[in-house]
Parts: structure tokens; sequence; C-alpha cells
């Protein structure tokens, strides 16, 4: 997971993140306590109700209860983690579990520049992945040439 740093403008996405599974109970958890600096403790998550294997409702978690809510309107690359006083809020682009961990990194590292705007689909599309790797070698990175 990689967010923004404190002030940098939106855009489209707060950060990433690249969990390794489908099971959203499962993977929420550890994202949850990674966020909860910045968040406090999550009272609800949104999500896309296609991307996920199907959770229940509610996550027990450290004695509280977050709500897990799907919706067929809201990006299928995104998850929104909301905040206890219901005024914080991260969308994060998610990564899916099977990219490989070279792009993965990528794009983490793009959507959490501080100056990234960039949509999910420039993030994550087919040619978004190729400019995270064509963005990244103009920065310094190099590719191994194929053998």
């Amino acid at each position: 997971m990689a967010v923004k740093p404190p002030g940098s403008p939106a855009g489209f996405v707060d950060g990433a993140w690249w969990p390794s599974t489908k099971n959203l109970a499962e993977e929420l958890p550890p994202l949850l306590a990674a966020l909860a600096d910045d968040l406090g403790h999550a009272e609800r998550v949104t999500y896309n109700l296609t991307a996920w294997n199907p959770p229940s409702r509610r996550l027990i978690l450290g004695g509280g209860v977050v709500r897990l809510e799907g919706f067929q309107s809201q990006h299928q690359d995104t998850l929104t983690v909301v905040g206890s006083d219901g005024k914080r809020r991260l969308t994060l682009l998610t990564v899916p579990p099977e990219t490989d961990p070279w792009t993965a990194e990528r794009v983490l590292r793009a959507a959490s520049a501080a100056g990234d705007v960039e949509s999910p689909e420039a993030l994550l599309g087919a040619d978004g992945l190729a400019s995270a790797r064509q963005r990244w070698e103009s920065e310094g990175g190099r590719l191994r040439a194929p053998r």
C-alpha cells in the first residue's frame, strides 16, 4: 500500500493497494491497520460488487465493526475507506492480485506520487501500465532488454 503525502492534490485516487487475493474480508484487516494513523478506526469500506469475492456486510475488527458496502457504480479498480468521523476518507486504486511484482510496484509509485491526478484507467489499463513503465524509464529507471 502507498498513499500520497499530506496536502497533495487527490486527483482520482489517494494512493494504491496491491492485495494478495480477491477475498476482501481477508485482505482488509492489514490494510485498515496500516491506515489507522491517517483515518482512525475505519467506519466503512466501499467497493465495486464485481471486483471482489462477495464478503459479509460487516467485518469485526479490533472490537469494532466496519461496514462493507458494495456498489455497481463504484469504479471497478477502486476501494474507499471512510474514517470514524465520516469526513476523512481515502480512495485507493486496487492493483489486481495477479499483477507481476515489477508492474505492481510501478503502479503503486505512480498512484501515490504527490502530483498524480491520473484516472484509474490511465494508471492500470493496458496503456496505463505501459505509460507507468515509460514514466519510470524517463525518470532514470531502465528495463532489461529481452533475451
